[in-house]
């Protein structure tokens, strides 16, 4: 097993090496490492977490470990896509070349110029920078990259998800083509395998693992769940991520959770603390230092949920994350790569989790396609929570009809042959008013003229009594048709009835049917028939229209 004492490092880079706790080189390392130090330029595929920083880094140093550099001219330049991954190779060159005299600079957004300018004026041998600003200080007149004795190119294929390609070709074409090229990327776009043919020179290329492959370490599962309705999507999702989190439990000991959009991971972040949560957010949009110390705070354990953009799926180095949740399914899809691929490393295990709704089909389609695996499914928790409380109502004893009609809450839909069930909401006109339970007395005695009337309970409704109503024995009605009938004339207003003539009966008689649900069995002959076996026949009264008496002769 080959060790980094055989890789001819420098012995203080070596020395602060042992000490960081390394012994054994990861494959990437084993590999890059001497085509490094034999000045070759160097193609690096490899999966997230491999250790491709140090890969670069060691031979870095170890070349640098001679010469000085001078005011405004850097002797060697990495560019890294995020300010959060150009951090942290900051880091790991503090950590490896402590025992040497070697200077950097970190050229960052969100910093002031003046303390930048003043570390590139004093020279450096090791410049660190997001493409955006190294162009400002370059436009500016502050830098000068012909000194550049080695360029790194990291994390390149996030460099083409951000548009930075164009400016990587003009600073590549800033700098001395003597230079040496380490180009390093977890995927190889068409595009970024143009840009290694054109300026690359003879690379050594080395594949660790196939392009776009996730780590043996994590599990993974996709939970698929379809929404309500398309306006609570969002907030059905952010129950389903709480209800993940709470079925892990323990075991989670820290999260780093993945959205698409800024504004959804600043709501994400809010729904978590609101329910109790320790959690923090991190995009592009919010000022350095904020994100630097929620980030340390995450690294320290201070910080327990870490919501982030795809700002934080590069580079972000914390070897203790245990679950990673995906709250948007990503739009590239080699970006699903690098968000899981921030838990399980360094041979730990890890958990990823994937939440999915109909709309993503196109993005997991690219995702597996680019794996060539079916993700693993899970199971939503909500799902099993359902299932857990629809078991008991299975078991429960059957209820008795006598039983459940006494227990059944008033106005239930729900009936027996003894208590027949009330008329469906339905039946009732637009813009009327909810009818009462037949009505009040009045009108019962109206609809029925025998029936005998009890009240419900609670909302004071007026039920009919369980006995059936006594046949009719009214004799055959003999008044004759323009007489006033007062025998259907309800006793509560019967001079206003006989006022009003027969039109009055006929109004009172079919308020009296509609309220008192169907009609009698006498009450079924033709309706404009002459016999009198139901309805009373209703001519037009006394109020005959005058064109109707007036007597046409014939010419």
């Amino acid at each position: 097993m080959i060790k980094f004492s055989d890789l001819k490092l420098d012995p203080k880079v070596l020395k602060a090496v042992i000490e960081a706790g390394y012994e054994t080189p990861t494959p990437i390392q084993e590999q890059a490492i001497p085509f490094a130090l034999e000045g070759r330029d160097v193609l690096g595929i490899a999966q997230t977490g491999t250790g491709k920083t140090a890969s670069f880094t060691l031979p870095l140093i170890t070349r640098l470990r001679r010469g000085r550099a001078r005011a405004r001219m850097p002797r060697s330049l990495v560019l890294a896509p995020t300010r959060e991954l150009a951090a942290q190779v900051a880091e790991n060159f503090d950590t490896y070349a402590k025992y040497t005299k070697l200077t950097k600079a970190l050229l960052i957004g969100g910093v002031a110029f003046g303390e930048q300018d003043k570390l590139i004026e004093r020279g450096v041998d090791v410049l660190i920078a997001t493409p955006g600003r190294l162009l400002d200080h370059f436009e500016r007149g502050k830098l000068l990259l012909t000194g550049v004795e080695v360029m790194v190119v990291d994390e390149a294929d996030r460099m083409l998800d951000m548009g930075f390609i164009p400016d990587i070709e003009r600073i590549f074409s800033l700098t001395p083509f003597t230079r040496q090229t380490f180009f390093y990327s977890a995927t190889m776009a068409p595009e970024i395998e143009r840009i290694t043919n054109t300026f690359l020179s003879n690379p050594a290329r080395i594949e660790v693992a196939r392009q776009a492959t996730t780590s043996a370490t994590i599990e993974q599962a996709l939970i698929e769940f379809t929404p309500s309705r398309k306006d609570r999507a969002a907030s059905e999702k952010r129950d389903l991520l709480r209800a993940l989190i709470a079925q892990e439990g323990e075991a989670c000991t820290n999260a780093i959770i993945f959205c698409n959009r800024k504004v959804d991971v600043d709501v994400v972040a809010k729904s978590l603390k609101k329910h109790g949560l320790d959690a923090a957010p991190i995009h592009g949009d919010l000022d350095q230092s904020m994100r630097t110390r929620t980030l340390d705070g995450f690294r320290e354990g201070k910080l327990r949920y870490l919501v982030a953009s795809d700002v934080a799926a590069r580079g972000l180095d914390v070897p203790s994350v245990s679950h990673v949740f995906n709250f948007d399914v990503p739009s590239h899809a080699e970006d699903y790569v690098h968000r899981i691929g921030r838990t399980g490393r360094a041979g730990r295990l890890g958990k990823a989790f994937t939440l999915s709704t109909p709309s993503d089909a196109k993005y997991l389609d690219a995702i597996e396609h680019m794996l060539q695996s079916t993700l693993p499914r899970g199971v939503s928790p909500l799902s099993k929570r359902a299932v857990a409380e629809e078991a008991p109502a299975a078991d429960a004893p059957q209820v008795a009809p006598a039983a459940a009609q006494a227990a059944a809450p008033e106005g239930s839909a729900s009936g027996t042959a003894d208590s027949p069930a009330p008329r469906s909401r339905r039946t009732r006109t637009r813009g009327s008013k909810p009818r009462e339970a037949d009505a009040t007395p009045d009108t019962a005695e109206a609809a029925t003229h025998s029936a005998t009337v009890v009240p419900a309970a609670k909302r004071g409704r007026v039920a009919l009594a369980e006995a059936p109503a006594p046949a009719d024995t009214t004799p055959p009605d003999t008044t004759p048709p323009d007489a006033t009938p007062v025998a259907d004339v309800p006793p509560a207003a019967p001079e206003n009835a006989r006022a009003a003539g027969p039109q009055a009966a006929l109004v009172t008689d079919l308020q009296g049917r509609r309220r008192g649900g169907r009609r009698d069995n006498d009450d079924r002959g033709p309706r404009n028939s002459g016999s009198n076996s139901g309805g009373q026949v209703v001519g037009m009264g006394d109020h005959v229209p005058e064109f109707l008496l007036r007597e046409f002769r014939q010419s």
